[in-house]
């Protein structure tokens, strides 16, 4: 990649796929609009056509999204990651499958609802390269929450310290959302731990029943719906801590924008960044 040119968007989405050792672009990742000679993002959690407009009147280069365009229909095929986390963590493989089969299900429900090309067509109508990068950065982050909690607690601690090796990175240090144990008692021992993010979205019911069900311990999730908690909690079974969305982000998308920010791009941070 050559400051002196710029960067293209492929080449900010393949830097995103090297930092997180893949090969392919996930479902939940996507140039929207093509574009080279980039040399300053408006770079957000969130953008949409208010972002985008906001883009346009700033005069930067390209616009990158974290979250996907609402409706992005290639979305469920990354919710697969969650049947290799479960299988590391000792869920058989029928049952990590089973859990993601009744997941997927309800996501490509939403699909069918969703204007999957509302935000693309106004940053095509603007002239504006657009792209969003979501599952790379989300395993840059899963990786360094799972070695801050492998560091802290192994298989020797409390579902309490889970929470405080959590806090040891400066982005939930610094966030107003705490990382909280919704389900189980945070003095009883962590036991087998396993940090569910980076597969698109959260679990929900059925990725933390089945994981309960199989030997898991302790589940980390990024957010969770309350239905979801309320039948969890009427189960009684496991340890659940809730790490906060924001900050879990943060932790993947800070150290791909570091690296953008070395290499000479500039980067406005909206949106929560």
């Amino acid at each position: 990649m050559s400051t002196a040119r710029g960067f293209s968007t492929a080449e900010l989405m393949r830097l995103a796929l090297q930092m997180a050792d893949l090969e392919e672009v996930p479902g939940d990742s996507a140039v929207y609009v093509e574009g080279e000679g980039i040399r300053r993002i408006l770079a957000g959690i969130d953008i949409g056509p208010a972002e985008l407009l906001l883009a346009k009147q700033l005069g930067v280069d390209a616009a990158l999204a974290h979250h996907p365009a609402a409706g992005l229909l290639s979305f469920p095929q990354v919710l697969e990651k969650h049947v290799d986390l479960m299988v590391d963590a000792g869920v058989p493989l029928d049952a990590a499958r089973a859990a993601v089969a009744e997941l997927r299900e309800g996501i490509a429900l939403g699909l069918h609802r969703a204007n999957y090309d509302h935000t693309p067509s106004v940053a095509r109508a603007l002239g504006l390269p657009f792209l969003n990068i979501h599952n790379p950065l989300d395993e840059l982050g899963r990786r360094r929450m799972a070695r801050a909690v492998n560091a802290r607690v192994g298989r020797g601690g409390t579902v309490r310290e889970v929470v405080d090796a959590l806090l040891e990175l400066p982005e939930f240090a610094a966030s107003p959302v705490r990382p909280e144990v919704m389900l189980g008692d945070p003095d009883a021992p962590a036991g087998r731990v396993l940090v569910a993010h980076g597969a698109g979205t959260n679990g929900g019911y059925p990725v933390a029943r089945a994981c309960f069900a199989h030997g898991v311990d302790t589940l980390v999730y990024i957010h969770l719906d309350h239905q979801a908690l309320l039948r969890l909690r009427a189960e009684g079974r496991g340890n659940l801590v809730v790490a906060g969305h924001l900050p879990a982000d943060l932790a993947g998308i800070n150290p791909y924008l570091d690296e953008l920010e070395s290499r000479g791009l500039e980067i406005v941070r909206i949106s929560g960044l």
